[in-house]
């Protein structure tokens, strides 16, 4: 009975661990789009543009960055 408890116990951690390292992948990504939001949109007052270019630029490209980053991270083998 030992053990099943034990492999149990290392599935449990490592679906822990999986979950907390997605969260935290999601965390970067959603707060990553709001730094990019914030500063596009004070770059935009400051170079006072008539449209604002720099709140959709900034963050198209960290989404862009970001998914290449998950993608990576997600598809590396584990040793």
């Amino acid at each position: 009975m030992s053990t099943e408890n034990t492999s149990k116990k290392n599935k449990g951690e490592g679906s822990n661990t999986s979950l907390m390292r997605y969260m935290g992948l999601a965390t970067q990504f959603f707060v990553s789009i709001g730094v990019g939001l914030w500063v596009g949109s004070k770059l935009d007052k400051y170079f006072s543009f008539g449209v604002p270019v720099l709140i959709w630029v900034l963050p198209l490209l960290i989404v862009v960055s970001s998914l290449i980053k998950i993608i990576i991270d997600t598809n590396k083998k584990k040793k």
